[in-house]
């Protein structure tokens, strides 16, 4: 694992639309290794909050800075703001993420109005245990960390909002995914992707807590399609999620598509 800070000078890689990018990280080499990292960042400097590219980080540049220009997300920047001024730059990206952090908590994205909102195929739910069976697949060669200044109560995906095209999730369905995940199986958001997202828990769920899980998961992918919910790949979840503490999800259309 190869590590690098932004701060350095000269950094080998360009921020992009990652405007908190604290760290690089090349050959991570799993998603468990890149959670310890991450916890040992976490345990080393509390009041700070981090949060991980995941799948094609450019493709997950250019869709998040488009998620950004969301209405409901997006701020102003000052007419007299000079772009050259790091200072102001810096001072501006802070008011900007703050923003989109109040628009998300206030949002009026509900759980329930999630659920079957996402147009999915059997071959969809095939990517998705797919995935959850070899979640590393899902790194890029290099993953960037960003360090974000929030609060604990404020919403992560405000660092990177995605969901950019109409057939997504959107920034607000995916933080009242988050959110209730969290609340009620333990999950907290890790990395965000172009198509992909992981979350990790404490420790892997239990029996019942997988259970619950899942029948969480096809409430999500599967309300409003018998078949959908009659997928044979609900019953091997369980099993699996006991042995991981990391959960990945598609949150775009064609998930089968954009797992290959």
């Amino acid at each position: 694992m190869n590590t690098g800070f932004f701060a350095q000078p000269s950094p080998p890689y360009p921020r992009t639309n990652y405007s908190f990018a604290y760290q690089w990280i090349e050959e991570v080499g799993s998603l468990t290794a890149l959670l310890a990292h991450v916890e040992a960042l976490r345990a080393a400097a509390p009041a700070h909050r981090y949060l991980c590219t995941l799948d094609d980080i450019q493709q997950g540049s250019y869709t998040s800075g488009h998620a950004s220009q969301d209405d409901r997300l997006y701020l102003a920047s000052p007419p007299d703001m000079d772009w050259d001024d790091p200072v102001q730059e810096a001072a501006w990206d802070l008011q900007a993420l703050q923003h989109r952090a109040r628009q998300l908590r206030q949002g009026p994205q509900r759980w329930a109005d999630v659920c079957g909102s996402l147009a999915v195929s059997a071959s969809d739910l095939d990517a998705l245990l797919a995935a959850n069976r070899a979640p590393d697949l899902l790194l890029d060669d290099v993953v960037y960390i960003q360090r974000l200044p929030l609060a604990q109560g404020d919403p992560l995906i405000a660092g990177q909002p995605n969901g950019y095209f109409s057939a997504d999730w959107d920034s607000f369905q995916n933080h009242a995914i988050h959110q209730h995940l969290a609340e009620q199986h333990g999950y907290q958001l890790l990395a965000m992707g172009a198509a992909w997202m992981a979350l990790a828990r404490v420790q892997p769920p239990g029996a019942v807590q997988a259970q619950a899980l899942v029948e969480d998961l096809r409430a999500l992918y599967a309300t409003g399609d018998e078949a959908l919910l009659a997928h044979a790949g609900w019953q091997a979840l369980p099993a699996l999620l006991q042995t991981q503490r990391i959960l990945v999800m598609g949150y775009t259309e064609d998930m089968a598509d954009r797992w290959e």
